[in-house]
Formats: C-alpha cells, structure tokens, sequence
C-alpha cells in the first residue's frame, strides 16, 4: 500500500507540473486559422509554422522514461515524423502501426517518430498492447516544444494536429502533409514516396 501511495503521489505532482507547463505555453504562442478542420469546424493552430526548404526547427520531447529526445540528436539522418493527435483514437493508432510496419523496409539511416500529446505512461502501455516497436512513440506533453515550434499544437485543444513531416540529412524540411481533417487519415503512399526520394539523393 505505501509503494502504490508513493506512486500515485508521483504522478499527481507530474501531472500537475504538466498543467503548469501547458498553461504558460498556451499564454504567449501565436496563433493562426487553418484550412484544417475537427468535424466541420477550422481549427486555430498555435505556435511558429515550420517552413519548407528551410533548416528544420530543433526539438525537445519525452520519451517513455521522460529521457529528452532532440531532432539534433539524429543529425545526418533523414527523419520522418507521424504526429498524431491522440494514441487512443482509431485513426491515430492505424497510423502509428502503419508506420511501424514500414519501418523494417526503410534505410538503417532512416529514423522514424510518432509524435503524440499523450502521456508517456499512455504511450507505453499501447506500444506494448499494439506490439508497436520498430519506431520511436514520443510525448509531447511534456514540454509542448515540438507542437510550438512546429506551429502544429490546436488551440484550446492542447493535442497536435495529424501531420506526416521528413527532415533530409542536413536538417531541411523537405515535405510536410497537413492532413486536412483532424479524423482522417494521411497519404501514407506520398508520404514514403517523398522518402525514398530523399533516401535516394543521398545514396
């Protein structure tokens, strides 16, 4: 009983210290009407778009043991980010294990990330629950960094909008699909298709 009130009391102040960081990021990011929608309504996104056939913004986000991940940590590598609103949703699921199962027939040097709000605990438990482990499952929720320098984070929703992003070896975003509706899912056929032309140029 006293580990499992330990524990429980960790949480809380982890989530708490969550809320707190969300609250403060929310206040001071810019924010802008897209042309993508949740139903039938356009969605307000917060934070900096990143721009195209320029230097990819840096990053930090969590892993499932709360380590920070950075994008510089993978420099020279090509990189190919699915961001998701949510883990628990279907849609979001079929394309995180959409991803994985393409992973085992990309280049050693091709890292792959799925980029959720959900918590890292949430994360893990449906990597292992979905056999999900060819790719790296990342929170955003920690530090809300990636959503808002990226320019992806809904406003008054605190999750990601669905996007598939590549980063070539020198760090340049060279494609970025802003899937249209919140409930739909992306062009995986493009998206891997840009891929292997970015893989392609460095071979």
């Amino acid at each position: 009983m006293k580990k499992m009130s330990c524990c429980a009391a960790t949480i809380g102040l982890l989530l708490l210290s969550f809320s707190a960081t969300a609250v403060d990021l929310t206040a001071s990011l810019p924010s802008r009407l897209s042309d993508i929608k949740a139903g039938e309504r356009q969605i307000e996104l917060l934070g900096t778009a990143a721009v195209l056939q320029q230097q990819a913004p840096d990053f930090k986000v969590a892993d499932q043991a709360f380590k920070a991940v950075k994008l510089s940590d993978f420099s020279g590598k090509t990189v190919l980010l699915s961001v998701v609103p949510s883990l628990d949703t279907g849609v979001c699921s079929i394309q995180t294990k959409k991803f994985n199962q393409e992973v085992a027939a990309l280049p050693a040097d091709v890292v792959v990330m799925t980029i959720s709000t959900d918590l890292p605990f949430a994360q893990k438990r449906f990597c292992v629950q979905e056999k999900v482990d060819k790719l790296l499952v990342l929170s955003d929720a920690v530090w809300g960094d990636f959503g808002s320098s990226y320019g992806l984070r809904i406003k008054d929703m605190g999750i990601l909008s669905r996007a598939v992003l590549i980063i070539d070896p020198s760090g340049k975003l060279v494609y970025q699909q802003l899937v249209p509706s919140l409930g739909q899912e992306p062009d995986y056929a493009a998206a891997l298709t840009a891929l292997k032309t970015v893989t392609a140029k460095k071979s």
